[in-house]
């Protein structure tokens, strides 16, 4: 599958002063796949260990670190020459093995001009970087996600229908109306196959959506697997918890997480680092509240109060049980959970794009889905999952803080009225 991450990972190998690189991403994002594909189409050669399942691997990095003697071992037991500019050496599941994240330092100081790159988990690298002596400043790092919509397209070979929303998406122009409804079709299918790569290898190969949650459900067993390997056991049985809690956190009109959702009770001292685990393993995405609407928005932050969606819209109509025919209907508008459906993927297309996620809500009962910024401009997104678009809130904030215009992300299609720019909701990643 063609994914965007590939570019950056191609300027990273020709940057000057190129560091070691760590991708980081949630499990079954892809990481492996993308290096072993960059590797093949870049590199003449690569060296692959995983650290997980390799435990002689892993324990050769208890000694020395040089990089000289890695890179000897490394050669010895894939019996394939290691060449400084021609070679990758990809470290799988480098958060199993907390001195091969050290070695990364050494290749960074004494042998920077072999490519070096690790995947690992999040809830591995992030959350224990104190005890992995994380080597910070020696490293450089991208973060991978589930494909955004567009990468869903190019995989359905649809590539010619995302460079028409593209170009209508630069132009304010709507969409012819054969292919705007085409488009929302395809949306209502992401919603239900997701980002995750091997949901949509899935549903190409076999064309249901049965067979799909029976891979998304796969998935979900491995996250809860991770839960336990990675935390101790009463911090897991809570992490699991804030887990199960997303789809009703979600379903209810004030969708601020509320720790007694959790349970009766709960409160920030109880659950806290539980939520901040499923952040730092990429399963779940934070939405925090901001109180106003001026530059720079994080500077507004209430750290309190907070949103918590998925990190894969697909994964939550699976968990949440929805039914998929519901999300097929033309009849959108009768069900309020596929509106925070909706809300989830913004907020995993924003993620991809590199937005920090912000939702503002004033001293009374107003209330906006997101505030971005762009262009050094602060701009309020509104998300509708269909095509009623009529809301208070939105033109409170746009009066109150003189916004340029707004972003109103629905079934409509492409407009510019009244400072309001109408972005359908297929064309979420061209926000940028």
């Amino acid at each position: 599958m063609k994914r965007k991450i590939l570019e950056k990972l191609i300027t990273w190998k020709n940057k000057p002063g190129r560091m070691p690189l760590i991708l980081n991403g949630a499990r079954q994002v892809g990481k492996t796949y993308i290096l072993k594909e960059f590797a093949v189409s870049h590199f003449s050669r690569y060296v692959y260990v995983n650290l997980e399942t390799d435990a002689t691997t892993s324990a050769f990095f208890d000694g020395d670190l040089n990089p000289s003697r890695l890179v000897q071992y490394l050669e010895t037991v894939t019996e394939i020459r290691v060449v400084p500019g021609e070679t990758l050496i990809i470290l799988d599941e480098i958060q199993s093995c907390p001195r091969a994240l050290l070695s990364l330092k050494a290749f960074c100081e004494e042998a920077s001009d072999f490519h070096v790159v690790a995947a690992g988990s999040l809830l591995g690298v992030a959350v224990n970087r104190e005890k992995y002596s994380f080597p910070v400043g020696k490293v450089d790092e991208l973060a991978m996600y589930p494909l955004d919509f567009e990468e869903f397209l190019w995989a359905m070979n649809r590539t010619s229908l995302s460079t028409e929303i593209k170009n209508h998406f630069e132009k304010h122009e709507a969409m012819p109306v054969a292919l705007h409804t085409e488009a929302l079709e395809l949306y209502k299918k992401y919603l239900i196959v997701g980002g995750m790569p091997a949901s949509v290898r899935e549903y190409l190969e076999t064309g249901s959506f049965l067979t799909v949650k029976d891979v998304q459900g796969r998935i979900l067993n491995e996250y809860i697997a991770d839960m336990a390997k990675y935390a101790n056991p009463a911090t897991s049985v809570k992490i699991r918890a804030c887990f199960n809690s997303i789809p009703a956190q979600l379903a209810k009109e004030n969708v601020k997480f509320q720790y007694k959702t959790v349970q009766r009770g709960g409160t920030a001292a109880i659950f806290g680092e539980s939520i901040e685990w499923l952040i730092f393993a990429g399963i779940a995405i934070k939405c925090q509240k901001t109180t106003q609407g001026f530059m720079p928005v994080s500077a507004y932050a209430d750290l309190s109060d907070f949103k918590l969606y998925m990190n894969d819209a697909g994964m939550l109509t699976m968990k949440s049980g929805m039914a998929t025919q519901t999300i097929l209907s033309s009849i959108e508008e009768e069900n309020m959970f596929l509106g925070m459906i909706s809300e989830n993927f913004v907020a995993q297309a924003f993620v991809c794009n590199g937005f920090p996620l912000f939702y503002w809500k004033n001293e009374n009962t107003a209330e906006l889905d997101f505030v971005v910024q762009i262009e050094g401009k602060v701009i309020p997104v509104e998300v509708k999952k269909g095509k009623r678009t009529k809301s208070t809130s939105f033109n409170i904030f746009m009066k109150q803080y003189n916004c340029p215009y707004g972003i109103r992300i629905s079934g409509k299609n492409f407009g510019f009225e009244n400072s309001i720019r109408s972005v359908p909701l297929y064309a979420v990643w061209c926000i940028h």
